[in-house]
């Protein structure tokens, strides 16, 4: 099935080009990373750094080989959310192998160690600093400014191409592109660009069967009338409130003006009950930043441009009682200039590396990807959808509406998915025409789920990877 694009004439000819380099090299073109400062000896995991020309852009990668087969696992292509945010979060906080020691930080550069429930443990994992001007990538040229929704896309696409020409021995790997939270809105397109290459005969052939997306931004409308519907179930507002809003809004809850008198009341006043909750997680304390005087500048630095901060009170050794804390940590590690020559960072390209670029110059140009879904949903691939159960961000009500709108036939319904024979969420599975869909949320997580539960999450991985059933 070949879909309609209008840059689908500039992707053949980057695929003509591409083709003039296939056989000419094909060493692998990462540089090897064996020890990295904080991390006590030699890396336990093949890890691997570098850069791929895109667009007038230079991304960044690391790329991690499966412990397990590398050359029988799947690939994995995984790039975060923000947009803007660094992929490093998922090394770090999510799918990664490494995590940094938080339990007796006292200053100075953090301390990293072996994480267990890597992704790496069953699958060979390309994370990418996407778009331009995130994490470690950087642009040649301002005619790659604004970037957007497509552009995003594109870029990934290029890139992966790109990338598995370079690592020839990587093509026959099954192939899943992965992403989270706001990437919820490119990822589908950039599966929709390898299924066009693929009809059309491009080659190299991509070798997809599937794509994972966590807590994933889908369609905007859809995304915030589920606040209001999650804010009632979960106790944050009032039956009353709740029933007046959704008379008084017709059910939907944005857009609204003040020409909408009660409508906008009660929304003033659905604001005014959950503002001092933390999205992220409900059940977490929502902490903001103060100057954490013991850690010095660099820390105090990077808590002021992450809203996601702490409040550290007495200004002395804090606690890590913010799950958020930790943020603080990646950007004195990542701007730490032994931790960048380790990573093979190029000097002067990316002054300050931040976690998530809030000063990205980007346009959105999609407000929901339902139909590349819909599209999608008529080939065989394999698909695994998940939520956070405790996400006001990208509550899994949203998730769930926008996945009945596919009309896919229920195969398997409802029921709890166990970790060591503990719920570790619940899931419900689709069917049609070979295409296969599992949702899944996991139980007690916020967003992203892996931050909060990285063991049930891989186990939910690795069971999806490996097609059985949650």
């Amino acid at each position: 099935m070949v879909f309609s694009s209008g840059n689908y004439a500039n992707r053949v000819c980057l695929h003509l080009l591409l083709l003039l380099l296939f056989s000419v090299n094909v060493a692998f073109s990462g540089t090897l990373v064996t020890s990295l400062p904080g991390f006590e000896g030699d890396l336990p995991f093949k890890l691997y750094t570098g850069y791929v020309s895109v667009d007038e852009a230079e991304l960044f990668y690391y790329f991690i080989e499966s412990e397990g087969n590398p050359k029988e696992d799947p690939l994995l292509l995984w790039y975060s959310g923000g947009p803007g945010c660094s992929a490093l979060n998922g090394l770090i906080y999510e799918n990664g192998p490494l995590s940094f020691n938080i339990t007796h930080y006292e200053g100075g550069l953090p301390q990293t160690y072996y994480y267990p429930y890597s992704w790496t443990k069953t699958a060979n994992i390309l994370f990418v600093d996407a778009p331009v001007d995130t994490g470690f990538s950087y642009a040649t040229s301002t005619d790659v400014y604004p970037v957007t929704d497509t552009k995003t896309a594109t870029q990934v696409y290029e890139f992966l191409t790109k990338w598995l020409i370079e690592h020839p021995q990587y093509l026959l790997n099954q192939l899943f592109i992965g992403a989270d939270s706001y990437s919820g809105i490119s990822a589908p397109i950039v599966v929709k660009y390898i299924v066009e290459g693929n009809d059309a005969g491009l080659v190299p052939r991509l070798n997809l069967k599937g794509y994972i997306l966590g807590c994933p931004r889908t369609d905007s409308d859809i995304n915030e009338n589920s606040k209001i519907i999650y804010s009632h179930r979960m106790g944050l507002i009032s039956d009353e409130l709740y029933a007046s809003a959704k008379e008084s809004c017709n059910g939907s809850y944005t857009s609204v003006t003040t020409s909408q008198s009660q409508c906008y009341e009660d929304l003033r006043s659905i604001k005014h009950c959950t503002k001092e909750i933390n999205s992220n997680h409900i059940l977490e304390p929502k902490c903001t930043w103060a100057s954490p005087a013991p850690y010095g500048e660099s820390v105090r630095r990077a808590l002021e441009e992450d809203s996601d901060g702490f409040i550290v009170s007495p200004a002395n050794v804090p606690e890590f009682f913010c799950h958020t804390f930790s943020y603080a940590l990646s950007y004195v590690w990542a701007n730490d200039q032994n931790v960048r020559n380790a990573l093979h960072i190029r000097e002067g390209t990316v002054q300050d590396w931040k976690r998530c670029n809030k000063s990205l110059s980007f346009k959105a140009d999609v407000s929901s990807v339902i139909d590349y879904h819909k599209n999608l949903s008529t080939l065989g691939l394999q698909v695994l959808i998940y939520n956070g159960d405790h996400d006001l961000i990208i509550p899994n009500i949203g998730t769930q509406q926008w996945i009945k709108l596919l009309n896919l036939t229920i195969v398997n319904d409802w029921r709890q998915w166990l970790v060591d024979g503990q719920i570790a969420g619940y899931t419900i599975k689709y069917s049609e025409n070979g295409f296969r869909l599992t949702y899944a949320t996991v139980l007690g997580a916020g967003h992203s789920p892996q931050e909060y539960k990285r063991r049930e999450c891989f186990d939910m991985f690795d069971r999806f990877i490996h097609y059985f059933p949650l």
